[in-house]
């Protein structure tokens, strides 16, 4: 109580502890600023004065306590002191456009904060914790640093409930979107773009306000549907392109306010809504790059429109569908309009090719066969309208919903396969000439309602066992698929085979793990037998035992094979290998070992040793095939065949060393090799080469060849970078110069055609597996010794079922393969990369879809290339012939010849660097081989060959102008191959 102006002494402690309070406050928000100036370089200008509440671009209260630090775009570098949160009355931070760096300053539990700007600068680090407590934010920006770890999107800032804006494109944010919009009522402008966000659109975003939508160009791509932006009626801009979003476009009536739509390069399927072709304030629109069916839509004039080429619409102008395809496109809608089905569904008549689709000859639809699927829905009521429909196959999907009972008036009905699905319902009465099945349909005769959890329960009784209504009787059938029958036949088979074979090698014979080589007998036709004194060294694995096919024969005498290629001695191998020395390994192939050796007068060799394990039909196979192919094809592009070695069990092959190793290493591991990334007049310079020597292969030689494994580890290269094209092992010859040929299928994935392998993929990659597990598990319990899974393929290689699937073989599964090789030289990314996610993995289909964006192109260009406007330009020319090369039909790609004339343009002409030499090729004519042998096995030291190994023990043809040379090879007692 006051007495005569006095003050209770009460009232005047509580004043001077505020008093003190506040002075003490103000005193630390000074102490935090002169960190502030501390940190930052160069010092911000008129920051001089004794009160910092008096410098440039602070704001503060009436008892100097800090409200706003306001320095944008000063050019300002340093680190931002942690103290910066303990400014409780701040209520605005704008440092954006600067070049601050280190952490990302912790602002939680700011009660007053109501703006964050830092975005465009160098932040590299995030405090802990981040954004929490901020109950007054309004706007929160940090776009722009890409220095920033992998972050997440704190479920904290739900504390913000006043938020109005949200700015955090390229900052490395990932992982899910949160679904914490609902607290969020406020929120006009979302910008997230240029981040790595995954997973879907939170259905919270329907409780927001959100009229700017920004989540453009994500590394992988955000999926699922869009259904939710029908559910934003203040939406005014959606920019979600660049993505991986599915399904159909949806409606969008409730949208009047958007003016700039922008979905193209996703997956985008089904007809475009007319409630999208008439918003009223609609101004541009981007869909191309989707597979959007339909007619093609209508807009108002005056709204820019982009459709692209992509698109599957079934006119290429606004014109009403085919009766039939709106019938189609009904019941595809009923599916979620499934992508396979986009895909293929082309065109204003369903009879043209159209997956599932079967037709009669007066072109009504027969036949729908979408059995095995996987896919989820409902039956569209829409079937009823297919009159001519005969068979209807749904089984073995994730079907839900009821049995439409228009389905009983199609009158030409004679099969409706519901079975393995979750339909549930009544079952209407067909006639009896419809074979209904229905089997593995727990729910079917029930009333279903979906609880909370997604889960069925039935409401009523009712079997759903199976049911067959008709003539014919199917209560008792199986519904195991047949090809789950073969499987587990094979794998029995397989398992008896592997056991038989593991208890023959290990018990039967008692063989330990040394591999024992087996010398043929001299030529006066005495066989002696020994263990070779270096098998410890070479240390091969498997049978020891020769082929059976061999045995009686003394191929120790064979001399020469097909196109005069030289038998070489396994002793002067050896020699030249250094006993087939570790350190002579150049690398490791599906093949065998490839080991380097010196000749006596330094001329380098390439020598190709056939695991014991491959010596089989197979192995025989691709070992007769180098020799038979290179014996008749000789290209400065096609690595030259020297000579090859039967000993025994042992194959070997001898080629030109390749100094530079192969593409592949160059491409793929220069870091680890400590080499220098290839330029792009290299990369150019080296596919030129190899289109050449294909060409060659193709249309050139005198017969016409197919390679079948084109790929970068078989493509060598030398000193001077020049390519040639090597391991010619699946190589076939097309009868009558048809170029094409009926083959078991081969190759590597990634590489093959898609008319190639395509119907046989799965299968392979599911037994492949299977055997090789299955093989694996038997070994390692029967044998002590240890075996990789690469062993384990080769171990099971001759029993795979999946050889016996053969496919028509073409020069263009050759042309895809180089298609696939110029993409990996531009992108610096192999055909197939299991560390991607799945979408990106295979980089023919990734890279397909970005064919039409030349910013997308330039975005996925090698990181060792930075192309100026020249050279970026002869990057497109060369992405375009890939997509040309890489086309999913034959006759839609060149041959190689055009792939010839694309490139040559755009690399320097080729000079010779001295005087070529004379058709002679060195060859000393004067001495025979036979002779050139004997006296290296005279061991005369003197002895060396002249010139180089190719010059005296090879040619892949007979020189002209000597008729003799062949002839002069042969030595006494010769013989071929087996």
């Amino acid at each position: 109580m006051e007495e005569h102006g006095k003050i209770h002494p009460i009232k005047l402690l509580f004043l001077l502890l505020r008093i003190a309070t506040a002075a003490s406050s103000s005193s630390s928000d000074a102490s935090i600023l002169t960190k502030l100036a501390e940190s930052l370089t160069p010092a911000p200008s008129g920051w001089s004065a004794t009160n910092p509440c008096d410098w440039t671009g602070i704001a503060c209260d009436s008892t100097d306590r800090v409200t706003s630090i306001n320095l944008p775009s000063k050019s300002l570098a340093g680190q931002l002191p942690p103290e910066l949160n303990q400014l409780s009355r701040l209520k605005s931070l704008s440092l954006q456009h600067n070049r601050l760096s280190g952490p990302f300053p912790s602002l939680s539990n700011l009660p007053s904060l109501e703006q964050i700007s830092l975005d465009n600068n160098n932040f590299s680090s995030i405090a802990s914790p981040f954004l929490s407590n901020l109950t007054s934010l309004q706007t929160l920006s940090i776009s722009e640093n890409p220095n920033l770890p992998p972050w997440t999107i704190p479920p904290t800032l739900s504390d913000s409930t006043t938020l109005t804006s949200l700015y955090a494109g390229n900052t490395n944010l990932f992982g899910e979107i949160p679904d914490i919009f609902g607290s969020f009522p406020n929120l006009q402008n979302l910008r997230l773009s240029y981040n790595n966000l995954t997973g879907g659109l939170p259905t919270s975003f329907a409780k927001s306000g959100i009229q700017n939508l920004w989540l453009n160009n994500q590394a992988v791509g955000l999926s699922g549907r869009i259904d939710v932006l029908g559910l934003m009626p203040e939406l005014t801009q959606v920019w979600l392109h660049l993505n991986q979003f599915s399904g159909p476009i949806p409606d969008l009536s409730e949208c009047t306010s958007i003016f700039d739509l922008s979905l193209r390069n996703n997956e985008l399927t089904g007809p475009v809504p007319v409630s999208l072709t008439t918003l009223p304030k609609l101004v541009n629109v981007s869909l191309q790059n989707n597979r959007l069916q339909g007619p093609e839509p209508k807009f108002a004039d005056g709204v820019q429109v982009s459709l692209g080429t992509t698109n599957s619409f079934c006119n290429p102008s606004p014109v009403p569908c085919d009766s039939q395809v709106n019938v189609l496109l009904e019941v595809a809608g009923a599916l979620g309009y499934p992508m396979t089905l986009a895909e293929s569904w082309t065109g204003n008549d369903p009879c043209q090719g159209w997956q599932s689709v079967s037709c009669d000859a007066n072109g009504s639809v027969t036949v729908l066969n979408f059995g095995k699927q996987g896919w989820a829905g409902t039956i569209s009521p829409a079937i009823a309208n297919l009159t001519g429909l005969t068979s209807l196959l749904l089984n073995d999907n994730n079907l839900t919903g009821t049995i439409p009972p228009g389905l009983t008036k199609l009158a030409q009905l004679r099969l409706l396969d519901i079975s393995n699905n979750n339909v549930s319902g009544e079952v209407p009465e067909f006639g009896s000439s419809v074979t209904l099945k229905t089997s593995g349909n727990p729910f079917l005769g029930k009333e279903v309602a979906l609880s909370e959890d997604g889960n069925s329960s039935s409401s009523s009784g009712g079997s759903g066992t199976g049911t067959t209504v008709g003539s014919t009787s199917n209560k008792n059938k199986s519904t195991v698929a047949w090809w789950v029958i073969v499987v587990t036949i094979v794998a029995a088979v397989i398992v008896i085979v592997v056991l038989s074979l593991v208890i023959y090698r290990r018990f039967v014979k008692n063989r330990n793990s040394k591999y024992e080589w087996i010398k043929k007998g001299s030529r006066n036709g005495t066989n002696k037998s020994k263990k070779s004194e270096d098998s410890a060294v070479i240390g091969y694995g498997g049978f020891g035992s020769e082929l059976p096919s061999q045995g009686s024969v003394d191929n120790s005498d064979i001399q020469v094979y097909d196109g005069g290629n030289a038998v070489i001695p396994i002793e002067m191998l050896r020699d030249v290998t250094n006993n087939f020395s570790e350190e002579n390994i150049l690398g490791r192939g599906g093949f065998g070992v490839v080991y380097k050796g010196q000749l006596h007068d330094g001329v380098e060799i390439a020598v190709k040793r056939m695991e014991a394990t491959m010596v089989s039909s197979k192995g025989m196979n691709e070992f007769q095939a180098e020799i038979a192919v290179l014996s008749k094809v000789r290209h400065r592009h096609l690595v030259a065949l020297h000579g090859f070695c039967v000993n025994g069990n042992e194959r070997l092959l001898v080629y030109e060393y390749m100094p530079q190793g192969t593409l592949a290493q160059h491409l793929f591991e220069y870091e680890e090799m400590g080499a220098s990334p290839l330029t792009w007049k290299q990369r150019v310079a080296i596919v030129l080469d190899v289109a050449r020597g294909v060409e060659y292969l193709h249309s050139l030689a005198q017969q016409s060849f197919i390679h079948r494994d084109l790929k970068p580890s078989n493509i060598l290269l030398g000193d001077d970078m020049r390519a040639k094209v090597s391991d010619f092992g699946l190589v076939r010859n097309a009868p009558d110069g048809k170029q094409s040929v009926e083959t078991k299928l081969a190759g590597t994935f990634g590489y093959l055609a898609p008319e190639y392998a395509g119907k046989h993929k799965f299968m392979i990659i599911c037994l492949t597996c299977l055997i090789a597990l299955v093989s694996w598990f038997c070994l390692e319990i029967v044998s002590s010794e240890y075996y990789s899974i690469q062993h384990v393929f080769k171990f099971v290689e001759p029993f795979l079922i999946v050889s016996s699937a053969t496919g028509k073989v073409t020069t263009k599964v050759d042309v895809f393969a180089f298609g696939v090789v110029l993409l990996e030289i531009i992108t610096g990314r192999k055909a197939l990369d299991d560390t991607l996610p799945d979408e990106q993995s295979h980089l023919v289909s990734w890279f397909r879809r970005l064919l039409n964006d030349r910013d997308s192109i330039r975005k996925s260009l090698d990181r060792a290339l930075d192309p100026d406007e020249e050279m970026f330009e002869s990057i497109c020319k060369v992405a375009e012939l890939a997509g040309h090369c890489t086309a999913r039909e034959p006759f839609q790609r060149p041959d190689m010849g055009h792939a010839v004339t694309v490139l040559a343009p755009l690399v320097d002409q080729w000079k010779p660097t001295a005087r070529v030499e004379d058709d002679s090729f060195g060859i000393d004519l004067h001495m025979s081989l036979p002779q050139a042998l004997q006296k290296w096995k005279s061991g005369e030291g003197s002895f060396s060959m002249s010139r180089s190994f190719q010059d005296v023990y090879t040619s892949t043809t007979t020189p002209s102008g000597h008729s003799d040379f062949a002839s002069s090879f042969k030595l006494k007692d010769s013989s071929k191959l087996p």
